[in-house]
């Protein structure tokens, strides 16, 4: 997904669970750096997909290494080797649990700590942000994340094995570091920026249906609202989850001290609290039973 100032990883704000580039505004080429040439351009695109290429097949390379010699030396039983291999590159627990002490934060009146967890998992500036904009912000967070944490991860393994996957997280971690709109970075991150909306086009889709299935609606507000976001995939698991909910995500927020003007996601209010990030979590848990579900169904169809 594009990448942008508004979602740069920095200090003791990185998980390992959300992709906060999402909230970015897209990467358009025509705003490149004026001061580059395009042989320039040229060099820092050929650099950055290059570098690419190296992240994707030493991560590809030792998963499929690794997969290899646990079934030439375990036989029968490596496939319970190769699932714990596979295990880490899949965030759904991971995610729940840190969407989860935003809500208990807020139900308990604490907003200091409902900020301090939110910042965590989101890129904008928090420090301002009253109830509404904490809950908010954390539902936003869980249904991107839904996509890039476990959805798109699920899928590559599916296709491609463990080096599937791990190469998917080794084009998302990419994303993630260099995939910006910054001038420093526009051209560099462009592949890594690209290569991951390729990787992510399918996942972010079927998970938007599963988001929908397991909200019981949402379907008006996924085909109307998925393309008014930035990157075009992370629409679509938050608009699923705005229909669902019957509430309203995205608009106006601040990061690094400015204001970027989203488009708001959603019909109903957008003064969300504590009980809608509960019933979030509930319609990404059943979403997450739905996707093994379907994955399931697909490796037994083999």
């Amino acid at each position: 997904m594009r990448r942008g100032n508004a979602g740069r990883q920095r200090g003791n704000h990185i998980t390992p669970v959300v992709d906060r580039g999402t909230e970015a505004i897209s990467y358009d080429p025509t705003d490149e750096p004026d001061h580059l040439t395009p042989a320039q351009r040229r060099r820092r695109r050929l650099l950055g997909a290059v570098t690419l290429v190296a992240a994707v097949v030493l991560a590809a390379g030792t998963a499929w290494l690794a997969e290899r010699g646990l079934r030439a030396t375990l036989g029968a039983p490596a496939w319970l080797a190769v699932a714990l291999l596979a295990w880490p590159g899949l965030a759904q627990r991971s995610l729940d649990d840190h969407v989860r002490p935003v809500a208990t934060a807020l139900e308990n009146d604490d907003l200091a700590a409902a900020r301090v967890a939110v910042g965590r998992i989101v890129g904008r500036d928090t420090a301002a942000l009253d109830e509404a904009g904490v809950a908010r912000a954390a539902v936003e967070s869980l249904a991107e994340s839904f996509c890039d944490a476990v959805a798109a991860p699920l899928f590559w393994l599916l296709l491609l094995g463990p080096a599937g996957l791990w190469g998917y997280k080794a084009v998302n971690t990419a994303d993630s570091l260099i995939g910006h709109r910054e001038p420093r970075w526009r051209a560099f991150g462009w592949a890594a920026a690209r290569t991951d909306d390729l990787a992510n086009w399918l996942p972010a889709r079927v998970g938007g249906a599963l988001l929908c299935v397991a909200g019981g609606g949402g379907w008006r507000v996924l085909w109307r609202d998925s393309r008014r976001h930035a990157s075009p995939n992370a629409g679509w698991t938050e608009a699923a989850m705005a229909g669902v909910l019957g509430v309203r995500l995205a608009g106006p927020a601040a990061y690094d001290g400015a204001i970027a003007d989203k488009p708001w996601i959603g019909d109903g209010p957008a003064d969300l609290d504590a009980r809608d990030i509960r019933r979030a979590l509930v319609v990404y848990r059943r979403g997450c039973l739905l996707l093994w579900c379907l994955a399931g169904a697909v490796a037994w169809a083999r």
